[in-house]
Formats: C-alpha cells, sequence, structure tokens
C-alpha cells in the first residue's frame, strides 16, 4: 500500500476510535458551542471594542472567538492529552514495533484533528448565524478563513505533540495541558476582547501563538473594519515550525515511569 492509502486508513482508525469514545467526542464538540452560549449570555447584547475605535456586536465576537477556541481544543488539548495516555497504556510502544511508518500513524492523528478542527468550525459558525445573526466569510474573506483554519489546526497538533515531551504520565496530562493553554486563552481575547487592558498582558499575549491565531479568525471572519494580517498566520506557522522540531527531537514511543 502507497503511503497516501496507509495515510488515509490510519485516519479513518483514529475516526473510528474517536467516535467509540462518546464521552469524549461529545465534550470536544459541546465545549465550543456551551461556551458560546455562557459567555454571550452574560456578556452579549451590546457592542464590544475590539480595537481602537473599531466596534463590533458582542454576540458575533464570540461566534469567532469561540470558533478558534474550538480548533485549539481539537488539536492542541485532545492530542496532548490521548497521546500522553495512549503513551502510558503501551499503545504507542507496539505501535512503534508494527511494520506501520512513525511518520504514518502521528501523521493520521493529525490530519484526523485537522479534519475535526474544520468540523467544529462549521459547527460553530452555522450555530452563530442560526441563533446570533453572525456573518460568515465569503469571497477572499473565505479564503483567508480557511487558510487560517488550517495552518492553526497543523501548528497546534504540533505544539500538541511537542507538549507530549514535558508530560510525565497520564494522570498528569490534564493537569499540564491545561495549565499551559488556559492563561493563554484570556490573555489572547478568546475569552475577553483586550481593548483595555493592561500593557503587559498585551505585550505578553503578543509572544505566543494563540493571540495571532485569534486575531486572524476573528480579522477574516468579520473583514473590515476589523484588520486581516498575514503576519498572524506567519507567527502561527512559525511556533508550528518549532513545535514540530520539539515533538521530532524529544517525542516518546515508551511509557514514562
Amino acid at each position: 500500500m502507497s503511503d497516501a492509502g496507509l495515510l488515509a486508513q490510519q485516519v479513518r482508525t483514529t475516526n473510528k476510535a474517536f467516535w467509540r469514545n462518546p464521552a469524549s467526542a461529545f465534550f470536544t464538540f459541546a465545549f465550543p458551542l456551551m461556551f458560546l452560549v455562557i459567555f454571550t449570555a452574560l456578556l452579549g447584547g451590546g457592542n464590544v471594542e475590539v480595537a481602537p475605535g473599531v466596534m463590533i456586536q458582542q454576540d458575533s465576537y464570540y461566534v469567532a472567538a469561540m470558533a478558534a477556541f474550538a480548533v485549539i481544543t481539537a488539536t492542541y488539548t485532545n492530542l496532548a492529552i490521548s497521546v500522553s495516555f495512549t503513551r502510558d497504556a503501551g499503545i504507542l510502544k507496539r505501535t512503534r514495533g508494527s511494520p506501520l511508518p512513525a511518520g504514518i500513524y502521528l501523521g493520521g492523528r493529525v490530519a484526523h484533528a485537522v479534519l475535526i478542527s474544520i468540523l467544529l468550525v462549521l459547527i460553530t459558525a452555522a450555530f452563530g448565524v442560526a441563533f446570533y445573526q453572525a456573518n460568515v466569510p465569503t469571497g477572499v474573506l473565505l479564503w483567508e478563513y480557511f487558510v487560517t483554519v488550517v495552518v492553526g489546526a497543523m501548528a497546534f497538533s504540533a505544539l500538541g505533540l511537542a507538549t507530549t515531551a514535558v508530560v510525565p504520565n497520564a494522570d498528569a496530562a490534564p493537569a499540564i495541558v491545561n495549565a499551559i493553554i488556559l492563561p493563554l486563552l484570556f490573555l489572547s481575547g478568546i475569552f475577553f476582547p483586550l481593548e483595555g487592558a493592561p500593557q503587559w498582558m498585551i505585550v505578553l499575549g503578543d509572544i505566543f501563538p494563540v493571540k495571532h491565531f485569534a486575531e486572524a479568525m476573528l480579522g477574516s471572519f468579520y473583514g473590515p473594519p476589523l484588520q486581516f494580517e498575514w503576519v498572524d498566520v506567519l507567527v502561527v506557522a512559525a511556533w508550528g515550525a518549532v513545535g514540530l522540531a520539539v515533538a521530532i527531537r524529544f517525542f516518546s514511543w515508551e511509557p514514562r515511569r
């Protein structure tokens, strides 16, 4: 079988395993929509300043923000935790000893995460249109949005695999992964707009990829007067390249004791 055929088969196998764990699948899809409903119920109904002099409807703001959150959850969070569990269960070790190439196995996991991310974005956007009258991107904006989603999903997948290098065991995985990603979500305008936030918070958020990804998602979703910058996508891609390099160097197939 060709590498492409092996990769497609691995994606199908990963997809079956994903849907055969209904609790995990349910919360992967439910969390973004749940947070969208909560934030719009608590904070929605008015306009929010997302840049100096730029106001958009707060309900609509959270549609794009929760779409970005959905991508990060489906890739970084899910991969970092699930791979740590399969490593401790000995599944990675047995897979490494099989004829299946290591790159095909991990590539299948990443490709499946990217596909789930795209599906989550579609569901979140449809939910926003149905309940919050959000406008979906079209034309050039749609292309920019699609590229942003795919690049972000691949980058955060690589960062998720890299994070497994610092996870000592499966029990510690959820705590470590959430301790890394949750502060960045608050520092990046996912949960609350950063306009008017302390300068140190804005500067700190600019260092990491979550804020750049959120801003690219917001700009490509709504367009003018919001500004879409390709440099944000490039920063996310650069972080993904760093994550890939770290994963290649330090990824472990053996259970850690």
